[in-house]
């Protein structure tokens, strides 16, 4: 079995124990033994990182180009051999897998290209004879902690924006599919960037997370997980002064009008609700469709669900992979029950199930789940499940549906499906969530623009594209006497 070591201070180092990296389509498949670091090796990382701080944050522009461009350049000439590794860890499906590893090459490249666009501001000042300057400088050891859900998009947008404004950075990427984030990391190292600068520590997180967020050393932290852990790390960043960011999920809704077009609402509600096997957090959950389209949209939706072949996220036919593991496959299994429990009408799937392509391998396979005839007080529509389960509310009119969608203590995506300028128009301004969808899937979003959310979804600046420079710079404001 390989064993897979973090890189610390530019050199693989050996882990306290390793951990196997199974395959949720396959259980008898181990990807790997990967290395569980612990307190000792966050502080060698953390004193790597700062020690290499100043160099790399006034270094040549060209050259943080040229290193970043390269990675990008490597992740997409690999995307083939890359996306088949992420879907055999994560049980995404692997052309959804190839997919995402595209989108991690190409925000690299597109911040090696920031790296060229800083730009400040000269301002006269009100006294006469003084100039002013406002310019923005890198922060300094910057801790990463991001998700299984995406394995090297996630840990790819927020690496990129550290690097190219000039931090240092510490990445602990999830514990349950550490073989995309060590891919990564690998290229990272090849890519000319000083040692030091770049440093990858696999383990738990309640060790490794809970060492970096309250490392005196550490300037800040990006986080995306769950709520609860988001909250304290929030807390602990506030405690000891850190600049913080997270992104904590949602509970999006996806609304049906009467005037949408059937078949365009039904593909998009399908796409958002249940592929990549639910576990995004800006898929579309809450499917709130008023009355007069509501009985043929739940036809139509029944039979685009029989239509979905859910198996080994590998192979060929496959339209919905495994669940990422056991306890989330009972998570989605429990809100099933609880859904039942508290009335609404289970109209298809949310049973634990053989595959439907590939070879006939232990896996975590479920059947996606929708349920009909819920209320907007129910415990399926207030809390995020993180799998394949959908529930329809019934509203009147547009006016009940805007006010359901926003009864949420999320707001990180909305969608509209309607023929209506007038409605689409209006939901873009009253939607309450960070990015709102108008005829396409709410589960899908550009490179190279701003995502994140509202209420408790998202804390901090936003991630991605130019709004990145928020939270991994500080701005500086000098005055020169003329």
């Amino acid at each position: 079995m390989t064993q897979f070591d973090n890189l610390i201070n530019g050199q693989w180092t050996a882990g306290k124990s390793y951990s196997p990296n199974t395959n949720p389509s396959d259980l008898s498949d181990v990807v790997g033994e990967y290395a569980q670091g612990d307190a000792s090796d966050v502080n060698a990382a953390v004193a790597a990182a700062a020690a290499a701080f100043p160099a790399w944050s006034t270094s040549g522009i060209q050259a943080r180009h040229d290193a970043l461009d390269k990675i990008g350049n490597e992740i997409l000439a690999r995307k083939e051999e890359l996306g088949d590794l992420l879907a055999r860890e994560e049980g995404k499906t692997r052309p959804e897998a190839i997919g995402e590893v595209g989108r991690a090459g190409q925000i690299f490249k597109f911040f090696a290209g920031e790296c060229l666009r800083l730009a400040g501001e000269t301002l006269p000042s009100v006294r006469p004879g003084i100039g002013v300057e406002i310019t923005r400088e890198p922060i300094g050891v910057v801790g990463l902690i991001t998700p299984w859900n995406f394995p090297i998009a996630i840990p790819a947008w927020k690496i990129a924006p550290a690097l190219a404004f000039g931090n240092c950075v510490v990445l602990k990427p999830a514990d349950l599919v550490p073989g995309s984030a060590w891919a990564l990391a690998d290229i990272i190292h090849r890519s000319g960037i000083p040692a030091g600068v770049f440093n990858l520590v696999m383990g738990r997180g309640r060790v490794i997370g809970e060492a970096l967020v309250n490392h005196e050393d550490v300037a800040a932290i990006s986080f995306t997980g769950s709520v609860g852990v988001g909250k304290g790390i929030a807390a602990a960043c506030v405690a000891s002064g850190k600049k913080v960011q997270l992104e904590m999920g949602g509970k999006n809704p996806q609304v049906v009008l009467d005037d949408a077009d059937l078949n365009q609402a039904v593909e998009l509600s399908a796409q958002s609700c249940f592929y990549s096997t639910g576990q995004r957090c800006t898929a579309s959950s809450r499917l709130i469709v008023t009355d007069k389209i509501y009985p043929a949209f739940i036809e139509a939706l029944q039979a685009r669900m029989a239509k979905i072949k859910v198996g080994d996220a590998r192979a060929a036919g496959t339209d919905i992979g495994p669940v990422v593991s056991q306890a989330q496959l009972e998570q989605d299994l429990s809100y099933v029950e609880i859904a039942k429990a508290e009335g609404a009408v289970l109209a298809a799937g949310g049973a634990r199930i053989a595959c439907h392509t590939g070879s006939a391998k232990d896996g975590y396979f479920m059947q996606p789940a929708l349920f009909v005839d819920s209320t907007a007080g129910m415990r399926i529509n207030r809390e995020e499940v993180f799998g394949p389960v959908a529930s329809v509310i019934r509203v009147r009119d547009y006016e009940e549906a805007l006010a359901v969608a926003n009864d949420t203590p999320f707001g990180l995506a909305a969608g509209i499906a309607t023929t209506s300028l007038k409605h689409a128009t209006h939901f873009k301004r009253h939607s309450q969530a960070g990015m709102v969808m108008v005829n396409l899937p709410t589960a899908g979003v550009d490179y190279h623009v701003p995502f994140g959310g509202r209420k408790g979804s998202s804390y901090g600046p936003r991630e991605q594209g130019r709004y990145a420079q928020e939270f991994y710079t500080t701005v500086k404001t000098a005055y020169t006497l003329a």
